[in-house]
């Protein structure tokens, strides 16, 4: 398969009053159409390097970030970004924050309006679509985010501990719900997670990083059927072996 996101050599040190080597020397690719979810301790640069995929850093000198072939030197439209704490604006409903990227970037209208009513009834906020954000639960507020993104149809997505905030019950929730919109579109993912049961449950592959400065130490691939059923595929026994696996590469006993 062609590789949508390719990390190549990478490295970055933060010139801070004292230096901070962030990251050393880390290669991956990811396919089109892959899901991928990165695990990795407290500070090891996960976020940096997700932050890179998307062009907001720029990686030291000698390294090289490719997303469908183009050197990734600053943010394009063909890829989307969800961090863990939403950017809705409280004034808006829910229908004009997911609008609201698209308006910025001048796509027309009824091409806005269509995209629109296509992913509301997707992310189950049909009925919500005149709330405003503090009307909402954690939960629907994520699953808006998501569709400021989604309405973009950007090829990559990028998820940043999207659920991290969130009661356990309505993670879970919201994994079955972001498996569901990746199984309906297809799009490139990769997550960033502490969840190791979240990262099998959604991943095709799972990279794990190690302590500061972080590298790949170990690319995991999950073998588990498609389409998942949350409660099939969780009560499997190749999924417990997973959990445990990655468990042990991230220091759980």
């Amino acid at each position: 398969m062609d590789a949508a996101v390719s990390v190549s050599r990478v490295a970055k040190t933060f010139d801070t009053r004292a230096s901070v080597r962030a990251l050393e020397q880390v290669d991956f690719t990811v396919s089109r159409g892959e899901f991928v979810s990165i695990l990795g301790p407290s500070g090891c640069g996960k976020s940096t390097l997700l932050r890179m995929v998307a062009g907001l850093i720029q990686p030291d000198a000698g390294g090289d970030v490719r997303v469908l072939g183009h050197s990734q030197t600053q943010m394009s439209d063909d890829v989307g970004v969800v961090f863990q704490t939403h950017n809705m604006l409280p004034w808006e409903t829910v229908e004009a924050n997911i609008r609201l990227a698209a308006e910025v970037r001048k796509m027309p209208k009824k091409e806005i309006d269509e995209r629109v009513e296509a992913l509301l009834p997707i992310l189950k906020l049909e009925k919500f679509r005149h709330h405003h954000p503090h009307e909402l639960s954690g939960g629907m507020r994520q699953r808006a985010a998501l569709g400021q993104m989604l309405v973009m149809r950007p090829q990559v997505l990028l998820l940043d501990e999207p659920f991290g905030a969130l009661d356990a019950l309505t993670r879970d929730q919201l994994n079955v719900e972001l498996l569901r919109l990746w199984q309906e579109m297809r799009q490139t993912v990769i997550l960033i997670t502490h969840s190791i049961s979240e990262a099998v449950f959604l991943s095709d592959r799972v990279l794990v990083m190690s302590e500061r400065p972080g590298r790949i130490v170990e690319d995991i691939r999950i073998d588990l059927p498609r389409p998942r059923d949350p409660r099939a595929t969780k009560e499997a026994a190749a999924f417990g072996h997973y959990v445990v696996q990655l468990g042990q590469l991230m220091g759980v006993d």
